[in-house]
């Protein structure tokens, strides 16, 4: 006669049950997982978390915030009343002093941050006698649709950064090639002033400018500085960047969706028309105002 005893339970690594053999591999491989999940920065360096930190060189992180300020070409001016982000790393070079900047870790380097164009098509402003938040109200109303236009400053190109210059007022403190994204539901998707191949190039500086005729002079500002956390950041507080010698393009790819594109041209023309393009040198200006932040890249990952 055979005896039913109970079921034998095999022994795994070491003497351990299956079960918990299992829980024991699973156990070694988080161990050996966590180095590798990477953190967040925390503290003052929390707005670093795209810093490029693991991309070879990166050794300085950068994030600045544009609050106010305005973007003009001929006489169209459209405020800045949503914050732009810029965000990043810089690879340093210790014998030269070169510095190239580095995208952000998610590609996401300058947000697009759409600004209401004031008067949308139509160009129905509120007066500048009232006061200024009325004004952005009266704006913001007559934007809603179909007359209202968005406009959205795009980066298509390699940012170009001197920290020395941009703490002595030199030229090209910060440099932004851009296309401006123009929309509403009859400009469509893909009506833009400026191109990869032909950019609205932004040299912004916190000095004065030298733009021709009949712009003049403009001076930035390094604004508030305030060094942290034994010197491994520095906060620009009020910071001031401009550049009114730059030059804006035709527009391209307005109306781009209307009967398969077969007006796009005269759409286009009547957006150059509107805003007066090509804008040659001494008639635009861009001002950025905000705060910037420069971390070192070692402060930050040791925030994680």
């Amino acid at each position: 006669m055979i005896r039913m005893g109970k079921p034998h339970m095999g022994r795994g690594v070491a003497g351990m049950t299956p079960l918990l053999a299992v829980a024991a591999v699973v156990l070694v491989a988080f161990a050996f997982a966590a180095p590798a999940m990477a953190g967040k920065p925390t503290g003052k360096f929390a707005n670093f978390g795209q810093c490029p930190t693991k991309t070879a060189g990166v050794n300085l992180c950068v994030f600045g915030q544009t609050t106010s300020g305005e973007f003009k070409i001929k006489k169209t001016v459209v405020p800045i009343t949503k914050t732009i982000t810029l965000q990043g790393g810089i690879i340093e070079n210790e014998e030269t002093g070169s510095e190239t900047f580095v995208n952000a870790a998610n590609g996401e380097t300058v947000s697009k941050t759409p600004q209401t164009v004031p008067g949308g098509l139509f160009k129905i402003i509120a007066s500048k006698g009232w006061p200024e938040i009325l004004q952005i109200i009266f704006n913001e109303f007559i934007n809603k649709g179909i007359t209202g236009v968005n406009a959205t400053t795009e980066l298509v190109g390699n940012v170009g950064i001197s920290r020395p210059a941009l703490l002595s007022g030199g030229p090209d403190a910060l440099t932004l090639p851009v296309r401006v994204h123009l929309e509403n539901s009859f400009l469509g998707s893909g009506c833009y002033v400026g191109s990869k191949a032909h950019p609205v190039t932004l040299e912004l500086t916190t000095g004065t400018t030298s733009p021709p005729l009949p712009n003049e002079p403009i001076t930035g500002s390094l604004g508030e500085p305030e060094f942290l956390e034994e010197g491994s950041l520095l906060i620009l507080k009020k910071n001031e960047l401009v550049n009114n010698t730059f030059a804006a393009p035709e527009a391209e790819g307005c109306g781009s969706q209307i009967l398969f594109g077969i007006f796009t041209g005269i759409i286009d023309s009547a957006v150059d028309s509107e805003l007066e393009l090509p804008s040659v040198s001494g008639n635009n200006t861009a001002i950025l105002k905000g705060t910037l932040e420069n971390a070192t890249a070692a402060a930050v990952v040791k925030s994680e």
